[in-house]
């Protein structure tokens, strides 16, 4: 079955008292505009990029250079999407998210009125696609042209055994592409969404 945005779009199910800027994993997938294969292919079970692909790559590993505050972990540029896993330090140390306690003060978690909230998951995100975007539309002379999809999915990593489970399945994701639901040729029913709920029931979307 070949995606459709009317027949796929998700609405945003974060957290509604989570503070995204607290320290804390967290499990992102980032999709190109309408599911397009820019990034490269799949060849023998191992992701072949591109350049754009590589372009995007460069830009995720200089996220921490850039962010001292935002620890790196597993990765993968796929042809049309990207996982990772970033964890959010505060003061130098990094903890287990956990949900906040009602009435607790909180800083903002989502960018009101195109204002960046500084050390957000937002935010990280919409600055990493903004220069993958620039430096990719910079290399093909075509400014403006979408590159990623509006919205990104995410996943609260709650411990150490969802955080090993993560990793596999990132490590893992090109052997699956075949199943895979970003796969426009896919050949069966992808089981992410059954893994993923496994793992916690705290997902959602940006």
């Amino acid at each position: 079955m070949h995606y459709n945005s009317k027949v796929h779009h998700r609405r945003s199910l974060r957290l509604q008292r989570y503070n995204y800027g607290q320290a804390g994993m967290y499990f992102v997938t980032v999709c190109t505009h309408e599911r397009e294969l820019v990034f490269g292919e799949i060849m023998g079970g191992k992701v072949v990029l591109n350049q754009v692909g590589r372009v995007v790559e460069e830009e995720w590993q200089q996220t921490s250079t850039l962010r001292p505050y935002v620890v790196l972990d597993e990765f993968i540029v796929m042809p049309n999407h990207f996982h990772a896993i970033l964890m959010i330090i505060s003061a130098g140390r990094g903890t287990w998210p956990m949900e906040e306690k009602p009435g607790r003060s909180r800083a903002p978690t989502t960018e009101q009125f195109g204002k960046p909230v500084s050390g957000s998951l937002p935010t990280i995100i919409r600055s990493f696609k903004s220069a993958t975007a620039k430096r990719i539309n910079n290399l093909h002379s075509a400014p403006g042209i979408p590159l990623w999809q509006r919205n990104y999915y995410e996943h609260i990593v709650r411990n150490e055994g969802a955080l090993r489970r993560i990793r596999e399945y990132i490590l893992t994701n090109p052997l699956r592409w075949e199943l895979d639901r970003e796969n426009p040729a896919r050949r069966g029913e992808d089981e992410f969404d059954h893994w993923l709920a496994s793992l916690s029931p705290d997902r959602g979307t940006a």
